[in-house]
């Protein structure tokens, strides 16, 4: 796809400036000869006025020698005989050839003759004795001063347009065969068994969707094999009560050698139990670190639980708002944990507020970081710092009801942690910094102080507009 577009984008730009090149060409080359015979006419009338006034041949002489080219030999003069007994007189250089100036005399305007090495500008001027014609040599180099620059420039600006074209096809065969490899590979990697590989939702439009439905996909398989491991774990552990009837029952069967071999397959059947009781969990461990390692997008589990939540808020008459849930945003946690996280958050609010409270749900997806925010309008808590050492089981009381425990492990599973503070609305917020990839960034280092003090500044622009 990448060669293909390159190479359309070569073709095409190669056409368009050919298209326009050689017309620039010609029409260049056209206005370098029409210049030079514009300064040959020009130079052709200066020596008319003199003409005009007198054909002596010393004034005609000084008058040639003071033009632009007189003294390198390019004009001349043809001036007509006199009277009957006069002769015509030839001032300066001559080149055209005799019979072109006659003709030109006798047609009354101004011709062009070849001569070697260029042609001659023939320009008749009426004087007494007849049609004196003024004769200005055009070498050919003047016939193309500046087009071999010309030419060259446009040339070079031709083999720009033609790089640049294909730069830019390759730039955006790059960005559309990048994400299409990626999903490849996810979906080779997946193939194979690992299931944590998820793809960046990037690209174009099509292959954003292609990659988050692939997301979805890997999301659902993850889903199904955990759903059959532990089916598979439950059957099992089903199995031990009917083997522990046969293995009682083995056991009164006497000393007979059928006896023996009963209670022998009855021990075996016990052992490929317990290997796959052993096995299910094992899988399903697994399964579950993949699920982790994957990740979920927040946005779309954000969207999922304030639906849930926003029915029991109209009926207890809560403003709901959401921000930065209208995009995907992938975070390094599993979808149960962030989703138990959130009732917990959401559930403290309707039980620690009075009805009628709002509450608000943000989501901020920074470089290293994202930031899940839940605020609302109540009371506040007087002691945010306090509320956190109970919330990790250090308090007298045990806890505080504020459900931080699951919140807590989520955001340092990651490198995260949890903050409380006072909202915009004017209550409670609880701040989950969930840090991304294997940065690990703490909230302490600079960049995170940096993109918190930006939170800040937002959420209090916010507060002034009122949105």
């Amino acid at each position: 796809m990448r060669w293909a577009l390159v190479k359309v984008a070569l073709a095409v730009t190669t056409m368009v400036v050919v298209a326009f090149a050689v017309p620039l060409g010609l029409v260049v080359k056209e206005l370098a000869r029409d210049r030079a015979y514009s300064n040959a006419e020009r130079q052709a009338a200066t020596i008319g006025p003199v003409l005009a006034i007198t054909t002596d041949r010393p004034q005609l002489e000084r008058a040639v020698a003071s033009a632009e080219t007189g003294r390198g030999g390019r004009i001349g003069v043809h001036v007509p005989a006199s009277g009957k007994n006069g002769k015509p007189a030839e001032i300066g250089s001559r080149r055209a050839a005799q019979k072109d100036v006659e003709a030109a005399a006798e047609l009354g305007r101004a011709s062009i003759s070849p001569v070697t090495g260029g042609s001659s500008l023939l320009q008749p001027t009426a004087v007494a004795s007849g049609i004196a014609v003024v004769e200005v040599f055009v070498p050919d180099a003047a016939l193309t001063n500046g087009v071999t620059t010309s030419w060259v420039v446009l040339a070079g600006v031709g083999l720009a347009l033609i790089i640049g074209s294909v730069a830019v096809a390759d730039r955006l065969g790059t960005r559309m065969v990048g994400p299409a490899e990626r999903l490849a590979g996810a979906a080779h990697d997946l193939g194979k068994g690992k299931l944590g590989v998820r793809v960046p939702e990037d690209g174009p439009k099509e292959l954003r969707s292609a990659a988050s439905a692939f997301n979805s996909m890997a999301d659902q398989v993850v889903q199904l094999l955990a759903n059959e491991r532990e089916l598979a774990a439950d059957l099992s552990h089903r199995l031990r009560t009917p083997l522990t009837v046969l293995r009682l029952n083995a056991a009164s069967l006497g000393d007979t050698s059928a006896a023996e071999q009963t209670r022998a397959a009855v021990e075996q059947l016990e052992r490929e139990v317990d290997q796959i009781i052993r096995t299910a969990r094992e899988q399903k461990a697994q399964t579950r670190q993949a699920a982790a390692a994957a990740g979920c997008d927040a946005a779309e589990v954000i969207r999922e639980r304030m639906g849930f939540w926003s029915a029991l808020a109209e009926d207890e008459g809560r403003t709901v708002r959401i921000a930065g849930a209208d995009h995907p945003v992938r975070v390094p946690v599993a979808r149960p944990e962030l989703a138990a996280a959130l009732d917990a958050m959401l559930g403290n609010v309707f039980r620690h507020t009075p009805e009628g409270t709002a509450f608000a749900v943000d989501v901020h997806n920074a470089e290293e970081a994202v930031i899940v925010l839940v605020s609302d309008a109540g009371g506040g808590i007087a002691d945010p710092d306090a509320a956190l050492r109970r919330g990790h089981g250090g308090g007298g009381d045990g806890s505080t009801g504020l459900g931080l425990d699951i919140v807590r492990r989520l955001a340092e599973s990651t490198g995260g942690d949890v903050r409380i503070g006072r909202s915009v609305l004017g209550g409670t917020e609880v701040r989950v910094w969930l840090a991304l990839d294997d940065r690990r960034t703490r909230p302490g280092t600079r960049r995170g102080h940096r993109l918190r003090r930006t939170l800040g500044g937002r959420r209090r622009r916010t507060a002034r507009t009122g949105s």
